[in-house]
């Protein structure tokens, strides 16, 4: 029989006599252990016929540990998760596509940014402008997805293209996605299952529903008005150097939006490539907001994804998602009346 979740100041059952926890915590993140926690306590001490709640659940988080991942995927058919592989390079476009053939997650999806994360250049939209919420469904159907089922994204970045999908799909009203937490190397170093070569044939195409949305966004004429009018608190997750102007390798002007305050991404992370704890990272955003409302934040990058991963880890630390301006900075800095720091 498995234990119940077991921690320094926890190592026993309540003496209930019921059926322990299912959880096995010996590789869950720290908040995946703080949340079967919650469920063990519940479970013991209010026993009854209602089991302990299953892992699926756990996709009501935005963040996903490699053994919940791994348990979830032996479930039934019609209730695994769907995982989708975002890998990508900005300067080799063809290079996530190619790590996804060489090892990827047994029963991916591999999803292209530009081919189905992106809309159309036009040179003035940015560098990854969002497709109209019908055609990204359409593409997602196009892939076998019917919105029915769970979603668990990964990368081999960091979860910065993973956030941007993750962000989408709420975006068009799917909110039962997770990102891996650890992307691909953390899967991999876990010694899990692992599969190579070319895609199965594509799955019959499915209608994926448009649903009400779920996040909030800002184009480049609203937040360009609401700059004169008011100070809108914004916050751009771009590196130290780019922000301040320096090193601009993507862009055609180098600088930021006035009065921008700067969140790198990466800060969300730890040396290992997993999210930070939850509370860390809401003391974290707190001290960034100073006392804004995370709800009314506006959040850009270079190209609208890796705003997302600060999104992202608002989420998990239990802060409101606040508003993506998706044309970001490539967007902003070619408009002619655009305001240059």
């Amino acid at each position: 029989m498995p234990r119940p979740p077991v921690a320094p100041d926890i190592d026993a059952c309540c003496g209930n006599g019921c059926n322990p926890c299912i959880f096995d915590l010996h590789d869950l993140a720290m908040d995946d252990y703080r949340q079967a926690l919650r469920a063990w306590r519940d479970h013991h001490q209010n026993p009854g016929p209602q089991e302990v709640p299953t892992a699926m659940q756990v996709f009501d988080q935005p963040l996903i540990s490699v053994s919940t991942l791994a348990q979830a995927m032996e479930g039934t058919a019609d209730q695994r998760p769907v995982v989708l592989d975002t890998s990508f390079d900005l300067n080799d476009p063809a290079a996530g596509a190619r790590a996804w053939t060489e090892e990827r997650v047994p029963g991916s999806i591999y999803v292209h940014l530009d081919l189905v994360l992106s809309d159309a250049k036009t040179g003035r939209n940015g560098r990854h402008p969002l497709p109209l919420p019908e055609v990204f469904a359409q593409r997602l159907g196009a892939l076998g997805l019917d919105g029915q089922r769970p979603v668990v994204v990964v990368d081999r970045n960091g979860s910065m293209f993973a956030a941007r999908l993750w962000w989408m799909l709420r975006w068009v009203g799917h909110t039962q996605v997770a990102v891996l937490d650890g992307g691909w190397s953390a899967w991999k170093a876990a010694g899990r299952p692992t599969e190579s070569g070319p895609a199965a044939p594509a799955s019959r195409p499915s209608a994926f529903p448009v649903r009400s949305t779920a996040v909030q966004r800002v184009d480049y004429r609203t937040l360009r008005t609401d700059l004169d009018a008011a100070a809108p608190v914004i916050v751009d997750a771009r590196s130290a150097d780019r922000f301040r102007g320096e090193n601009e390798t993507l862009d055609p002007v180098a600088g930021h939006i006035p009065g921008a305050r700067n969140r790198f991404f990466k800060d969300n992370l730890r040396p290992d490539g997993r999210f930070k704890t939850a509370d860390v990272l809401r003391e974290e955003w707190l001290a960034v907001l100073a006392g804004a409302d995370p709800a009314q934040v506006v959040h850009q990058c270079g190209s609208g994804v890796t705003a997302c991963h600060n999104l992202l880890a608002l989420a998990h630390a239990g802060l409101p998602d606040g508003l993506l301006y998706a044309g970001s900075w490539s967007e902003w800095c070619v408009q002619p009346d655009a305001l240059i720091s």
